[in-house]
């Protein structure tokens, strides 16, 4: 490998991954993820291997990504959460996202892939595609001048129970349900902020607003917010235990009645402004909010109905005392982790590696998601002529806010550069040279 002192976030994480691994491949983790970092075109394993520089190696470089994926993969995200921890501010709160999302696959060979839904059919209503579907954990953070982030740290392959058959005994999973690695990933994440004061929220869309989720949050003191069935079977309060009561039976925990949201979104009394932060802007919106019980959160929640234009939305917060404001923002930032699984497809390259063992597949996954994580983290504190530079593109909008891709390719640069006049020295450059220099490098990122 040819870089032999990345800039620092980069050198921190891969410093953290290598103290996970066997002394005989440590070697390896930093050409592996660096050629990540600097792979073009289409982005499979071995794209990965030219990049950082391993040739003869590279049977123990598919070695390294299925150790990754067996057993190491929850500490290394631990690791990339506490260092990201220390510099960025979560807010007042802790802000995690979860969902799932698929990674075209193609042959019949490839461990875990099967059918799943497409939530993407574009123009040919695509309803299914063949490949992996993961499950994934991010933390929603607010750029302080950019825009609402989902840094990546922690993703499970859900395999359908039809699929397992298809892989080797002597190396397949259990089956799990996406509902319980989703409650797995808000125990790992309440596991890990155990020792903050701030509470923690967990954001998630309607799939995963059922009992075992729920369930698991409240267990762990997480907050749980997201989308609302327009059918939910909610309740009304119970009535107010007297304070003299006597007899056996424990107090009722559901009101007697249901409650209709269509019924509630169709009165015309109740409604009420809110201002909150949504989607990179400040917004007034106009709500209805009341308290109800429902059995897959166990009890209280707040449900907030918002009236747009065309149609009206409902969300729910496990959290009764909770504000309007701060659920819809909530809600609102869970998109955010809908960019990041675009990008870290399109730029990052996640599902192109062309691997086929599903140990392989979850440890290149968690490679793409890291490398996203730590492009942002990189790119956190950059001024702006540091990450873009439209000079030479009159045709766009000079101040729009750098993309997931100009950070990649800034940070390339850096990489590119850095080592380049560190080994050029303390020695003047000649303008010519420094100009050709530039060139290239604006070139190759």
């Amino acid at each position: 490998m040819i870089l032999r002192q990345p800039p620092d976030p980069v050198k921190r994480f891969l410093d953290r991954v290598t103290a996970l691994f066997d002394l005989r491949h440590t070697e390896l983790i930093e050409p592996l993820f660096l050629g990540e970092l600097l792979a073009h075109g289409r982005r499979t394993a071995t794209a990965w291997f030219r990049a950082g520089g391993i040739t003869d190696d590279f049977r123990r470089a598919y070695t390294v990504l299925g150790t990754l994926g067996k057993s190491k993969v929850p500490a290394a995200a631990a690791a990339l959460f506490r260092d990201l921890r220390r510099t960025i501010d979560p807010g007042p709160r802790w802000l995690i996202a979860l969902d799932d999302t698929p990674t075209q696959r193609y042959g019949p060979e490839v461990e875990g892939a099967g059918l799943h839904h497409n939530p993407t059919p574009g123009p040919a209503q695509q309803k299914f595609l063949y490949g992996h579907i993961w499950v994934t954990t991010a933390w929603v953070v607010q750029h302080p001048q950019w825009h609402t982030l989902a840094l990546p740290l922690l993703a499970d392959l859900y395999i359908r129970a039809k699929d397992l058959p298809k892989i080797d005994a002597d190396r397949r999973p259990d089956f799990v349900t996406k509902l319980e690695l989703a409650a797995s990933q808000i125990r790992w994440a309440a596991a890990e902020l155990h020792d903050s004061d701030k509470p923690i929220w967990a954001v998630v869309d309607g799939f995963y607003a059922k009992r075992p989720v729920l369930k698991e949050a409240k267990a762990e003191g997480v907050t749980a917010v997201g989308r609302l069935r327009r059918d939910a079977a909610l309740r009304d309060l119970p009535a107010p235990i007297p304070a003299d009561r006597r007899g056996p039976g424990r107090p009722r925990i559901y009101g007697p009645h249901r409650l209709s949201l269509a019924k509630r979104a169709g009165h015309a009394q109740g409604w009420e402004e809110v201002t909150c932060f949504q989607y990179q802007e400040e917004v007034t919106k106009t709500v209805k909010t009341f308290l109800a019980t429902w059995p897959p959160a166990g009890g209280v929640i707040r449900v907030v109905l918002v009236r747009e234009d065309d149609r009206w939305l409902a969300y729910f917060c496990t959290d009764s005392s909770a504000a309007v404001a701060d659920i819809l923002e909530a809600a609102a930032g869970r998109t955010a982790i809908e960019d990041t699984f675009k990008d870290v497809k399109e730029v990052e390259g996640a599902g192109q590696q062309q691997l086929r063992y599903w140990r392989a597949n979850e440890g290149a996954f968690h490679w793409c998601l890291w490398g996203y994580t730590v492009v942002e983290w990189w790119a956190w504190e950059q001024p702006f002529a540091q990450l873009c530079d439209r000079s030479d593109a009159p045709w766009d909008e000079a101040g729009r806010r750098p993309s997931h891709a100009d950070r990649r390719k800034a940070l390339q640069r850096e990489l590119l550069g850095g080592e380049f006049w560190r080994r050029w020295g303390e020695r003047p450059c000649p303008p010519e040279i420094r100009e050709v220099v530039e060139a290239l490098l604006k070139r190759v990122a």
